[in-house]
């Protein structure tokens, strides 16, 4: 099977064992103990035809490669290939049972078969019943949303773990798991790797988990089955469009999470209620879930007041119906104060108390690559953050704003970005309108160009940024570029290197390459003759 259905590379030890790995080295090996089960036991819940029910079942894959003797292949058809190719793969390879969700595929003699539906739920169902399932035995807080989940993830699982519970993360940065930091290929794994996730957590005695899901992987069917006790909406902006179509499909997807999807819908919505999108989601919640959490600066039952959003952090009063609290935070800018809002609404859902809360939110420091500053002893700010749509780039220009015009100064803001390849094509002069309507200086790059070619990505983005009033220059070499954007600040302006955040690599049409935004811009500074005192911050 190839690689566009490949979340993690992963590796199962016969009946006793499995590995996580990255893409280069497996990880240490973490039990996992399964019990004995077969072709039968498998399929529990699958209302799907099949024959060899009694066969012996020692592991299953969606990825004819990873296939050993006595494993079950589920063949599924993917978005740019069909896993039903390789069934004969697989058989080679000694797999005992095949799940296909083909009707043209035809049983093999002396081979257990089942035919579904629908390939990727059906993988969600087996894995969860191979692996004991073992995300009924956690309770799990889902956060989805177009920007803000990855902090407001970060922040959930820090406060539950303050509040001494035992928590997995799942999400774009980097999974935690059973103590262990993984790479994270993509914000949502498959059900496959995701039921790996919970049955480590829960034999390392995680009782918590956290995860951001995709709108993708809602639906696909990745996330087909989990019962979400927290689900957490962020809101909802032009994104992915080259994927759903339109925001009415986008938002159908995010909608299956507080739906219940395979699974009933979640105990507690927490939900963005100055978001028009978070508006539709509250009517439907207040009919699926048993409690609703609205939130906002001015409206919701989590809301902020004497706010004060200064260069080195964040205070408000966090005002609930079940009394007070000051939050006191590293994180800067309004944006995280609704990050913040939706993080304690949904650890107060899960049963930590207001004090605890805001202890956890004042010893919680970065979210590496959003809003990460460089500071090699340079007279003006460097940043560098993930925002990677034309809202979370105005969101991003707007403190920058505020920042440099605090107290009478007179600083610029400078910004760096660039647009993604193979993706939707009409945020992009969007992008370039936001980027030049709040900088005074604009470096148009690359950023991941895929398969496409550059120069038409800068040329789309250029549609918009030559609308706007700012200056700008464009260059496709990201390391000049950011080399440019440093080159022209003086004292009290703030840099902006946007778009990749925490990412270590740049996707060129030649192949993937290391880049990391915050290393190329450290040693721009340092050829510039800054020295490296202050570090990363």
């Amino acid at each position: 099977m190839k690689d566009c259905f490949l979340s993690l590379p992963v590796l199962i030890a016969q009946k006793s064992t499995c590995l996580i790995a990255s893409s280069q080295q497996p990880s240490a090996p973490l039990a996992s103990i399964i019990e004995p089960m077969n072709f039968t036991q498998l399929l529990e819940g699958l209302a799907a035809p099949h024959s060899g029910g009694t066969t012996v079942v020692a592991g299953l894959d969606y990825d004819s490669r990873r296939i050993q003797p006595g494993w079950v292949f589920v063949a599924m058809r993917g978005e740019s290939t069909d896993g039903n190719r390789y069934i004969e793969a697989a058989l080679e390879k000694g797999a005992v049972g095949v799940i296909s969700d083909s009707t043209a595929q035809k049983p093999r003699p002396g081979v257990a078969w089942a035919t579904v539906r629908h390939g990727r739920q059906a993988l969600a169902v087996a894995s969860a019943n191979f692996y004991g399932r073992p995300a009924e035995k956690l309770k799990i807080t889902g956060v989805t949303g177009t920007n803000g989940k990855t902090t407001t993830s970060f922040l959930v699982e820090s406060i539950l773990n303050t509040c001494g519970r035992k928590s997995a993360l799942i999400g774009t940065i980097e999974y935690h798991v059973a103590g262990k930091t993984l790479p994270a290929p993509h914000t949502t794994p498959e059900a496959l790797e995701l039921n790996q996730i919970f049955s480590q957590s829960r034999s390392a005695g995680a009782t918590e988990t956290v995860m951001e899901v995709s709108s993708h992987a809602l639906e696909q069917g990745r996330v087909y089955g989990i019962p979400y006790d927290v689900a957490v909406f962020t809101n909802l902006t032009r994104d992915h469009l080259d994927y759903h179509k339109d925001m009415e499909s986008y938002f159908a997807a995010k909608r299956m999470l507080f739906e219940g999807s395979g699974a009933g819908a979640p105990r507690v919505a927490v939900v963005n209620a100055e978001d028009e999108y978070g508006s539709a989601l509250l009517d439907v919640s207040r009919k699926s879930s048993e409690q609703l959490i609205g939130y906002g600066i001015n409206n919701g039952d989590f809301q902020a007041a004497r706010m004060d959003l200064g260069p080195q952090g964040t205070e408000f009063d966090l005002v609930t119906p079940h009394g007070r609290a000051r939050i006191t935070s590293a994180l800067i800018g309004k944006v995280n104060v609704y990050n913040l809002l939706a993080a304690s609404a949904a650890a107060f859902a899960r049963g930590c108390p207001l004090e605890r809360i805001a202890e956890a939110v004042g010893q919680f420091q970065q979210v590496p690559g959003r809003f990460e500053r460089v500071d090699c002893g340079q007279p003006f700010t460097v940043v560098v953050d993930y925002a990677h749509t034309d809202d979370a780039l105005r969101n991003l220009t707007s403190i920058a704003r505020d920042f440099a015009g605090r107290h009478g100064g007179s600083g610029r803001v400078i910004t760096v970005f660039g647009c993604g390849g193979d993706r939707d094509r009409a945020k992009r002069p969007l992008m370039g309108r936001v980027a030049g309507n709040g900088s005074d200086f604009v470096v148009l790059t690359s950023d991941n160009p895929r398969s496409e070619d550059p120069q038409a990505i800068l040329d789309d983005a250029l549609e918009g940024l030559r609308t706007a009033t700012a200056r700008y220059s464009v260059d496709p070499d990201r390391r000049r570029a950011i080399g440019t954007a440093l080159a022209e600040a003086r004292a009290g302006d703030i840099v902006l290197i946007a778009g990749k955040g925490h990412e270590k690599y740049q996707i060129t049409r030649d192949g993937t390459f290391p880049f990391d935004d915050v290393q190329t811009a450290r040693e721009a500074l340092q050829q510039m003759g800054y020295s490296n005192a202050g570090g990363v911050r």
